[in-house]
């Protein structure tokens, strides 16, 4: 699992499907709550300064309605959550901003792979983020929560934006080492498995790609037409979070690219060995053509066989077998010595 083990709650204690709930104050430091308590606090927040984070776990059967009937939250979240696409977006929603963010756990030599999505509702005075499986952003964002201190709901997304940010540098980081390991094998010669994982890590480099990457045509409406209660510091937040990513895109569209060509020198490489190996079977093959040739005359059960009765036939047939077979491969290598 992508989540620390040792944070989950016991969910036959928390019949809500909360995992974590936090309320945020001014010049306070983060405030950690129980479902029980978490209503009060945000009905304390609507009209005030502050808010309330939910983290929810989509897994437990009570969850939806749980939040359907106490926050009133639109249909359209949860529509979204069972029929919506997983790639990585934010979009604003009759005053409400909607994200979907992703994680991904990856293993350059492992041929699975594990990803999880983070469905997140932001609107004034409260967050809800839900999730099917742990996701490691939430599990780091919380382990800094109390440094980070956002002071607004949409201040925690741009949190949450940077640490996937941060899952796809990770990425991009140890693809990027594997494949300095991979060129130094290649160098050494040794390629029999190499192009096989590359293509194998190619694969799992565009799907990330396609997950993580958020939808640019949805983050530029977002930051061209915010909602009037979204701040103009978030929305510079966001437009350097979109500068940022296209930097870390660009670096792996550049490593796919230099996986691409390592797979095309691996592949030359081989197909050269190959032909190497056609070659000596070749030369082999028309060195051996003489004495084939001449065994199979000599071996005929007829008569009027020359050389039958001559005492240095033997000697006269190996000598005629030598010649062509020089004569044979002179014609063979004299080809490889012209090229």
């Amino acid at each position: 699992m992508l989540e620390d083990k040792t944070q989950k709650i016991d969910f036959n204690d928390e019949v809500t499907g909360l995992i974590y709930g936090f309320v945020f104050d001014e010049n306070r430091p983060p405030r950690r709550v129980t479902s029980g308590q978490i209503l009060d606090e945000y009905h304390q927040h609507k009209n005030a300064s502050g808010f309330t984070w939910l983290h929810i776990n989509l897994n437990h059967a009570a969850a939806e309605k749980w939040l359907k009937k106490q926050f009133s939250i639109e249909s359209f979240f949860f529509d979204e959550i069972r029929n919506g696409s997983h790639s990585t977006r934010i979009e604003s929603q009759d005053n409400v901003l909607f994200a979907v963010l992703n994680d991904a756990n990856f293993q350059p030599d492992s041929s699975g792979e594990e990803t999880a999505t983070l469905w997140l509702y932001c609107c004034t005075g409260l967050v809800i983020t839900a999730r099917h499986k742990p996701l490691r952003l939430i599990e780091r964002l919380f382990r800094k929560l109390e440094h980070l201190s956002p002071s607004s709901p949409s201040a925690l997304l741009v949190h949450l934006l940077e640490e996937q940010e941060e899952v796809l540098e990770q990425i991009v980081r140890q693809a990027n080492q594997y494949v300095d390991q991979v060129e130094e094998r290649l160098l050494s010669g040794h390629v029999k498995k190499n192009r096989t994982r590359l293509g194998r890590m190619r694969r799992q480099l565009l799907r990330f790609q396609r997950l993580l990457a958020p939808e640019p045509a949805a983050l530029f409406r977002l930051m061209n037409r915010p909602p009037r209660w979204l701040s103009a510091e978030v929305v510079a937040d966001l437009r350097q979070f979109a500068e940022e990513f296209t930097v870390v895109l660009n670096d792996l569209v550049g490593l796919t690219e230099r996986i691409r060509l390592l797979q095309e020198e691996i592949s030359s490489s081989q197909m050269e060995q190959n032909n190497r190996t056609l070659y000596v079977l070749t030369v082999i093959t028309v060195l051996a053509l003489p004495i084939n040739i001449i065994a199979g005359f000599f071996g005929m059960n007829v008569g009027g066989i020359p050389l039958a009765s001559n005492p240095h036939g033997f000697m006269l047939l190996v000598l005629v077998v030598v010649v062509f077979t020089v004569i044979a491969g002179w014609f063979a290598l004299r080809k490889k010595d012209d090229d």
